[in-house]
């Protein structure tokens, strides 16, 4: 039976069979005994992305990871990169620092800060992140085209990457037939990506996207 560890676009965390491409955390929020997640959803403001591989690492999904037999952080997973940064997760700078690099520095860009610092980012994302209580921005469907690629939206409980004018169905398993914008523009659509993370889209972080989405 698959661990309660595979994340959506909105930040909720699922018990399904696919992993996905990428790895991250929010701190430990499991306990190593039942393997089951504790009643909060996360235990910091740095919420992360890590590559699935890194130096020969292996870790025990919700297991005790640390020394002395103490649980370590709770690995989460993603089908990609844009999935996560939907979800308000940032790169890691322990496994993924150039990309994280880049991240932050595109950051500052974005909003005029001269030297950008990772808790920074962390602040404002949190503040925007779905999962901790931010809202969902409303948009017209006139208004998509105004959004970077690899932005998320939503009608209801179905999420939506925009890629090269197109809406591509999210799930568990990848990205559906991409859509024109006039197929879900009858329906009351949301931005789930944090405002933040389209800030830094804006200004050319390229995210990695599921092999789904060139299909």
């Amino acid at each position: 039976m698959p661990l309660q560890n595979r994340v959506d676009p909105f930040g909720a965390i699922h018990a399904v069979p696919e992993r996905g491409l990428f790895t991250g955390n929010r701190g430990i929020i499991h306990d190593p005994e039942t393997k089951t997640l504790l009643k909060k959803r996360w235990a910091l403001q740095a919420w992360i992305i890590c590559v699935c591989q890194f130096r020969n690492a292996r870790r025990e999904p919700m297991g005790r990871n640390r020394a002395g037999g103490k649980p370590g952080w709770t690995e989460l997973f993603f089908l990609d990169e844009v999935t996560a940064l939907a979800a308000g997760h940032r790169p890691c700078f322990f496994c993924q620092r150039e990309r994280a690099s880049d991240f932050v520095r595109r950051f500052g860009e974005a909003f005029g800060i001269d030297e950008p610092r990772v808790p920074m980012v962390d602040r404002r994302l949190h503040k925007e992140r779905l999962a901790a209580g931010g809202r969902l921005p409303r948009i017209e469907a006139d208004d998509l085209t105004s959004l970077p690629d690899a932005t998320m939206v939503a009608d209801g409980a179905s999420a939506y990457a925009l890629r090269g004018g197109k809406a591509l169905r999210w799930s568990f398993a990848g990205y559906g037939d991409a859509k024109d914008f006039d197929s879900i523009a009858s329906r009351a659509l949301g931005v789930v990506t944090p405002a933040t993370t389209i800030s830094v889209l804006r200004q050319g972080y390229p995210p990695v996207w599921h092999p789904s989405a060139d299909t």
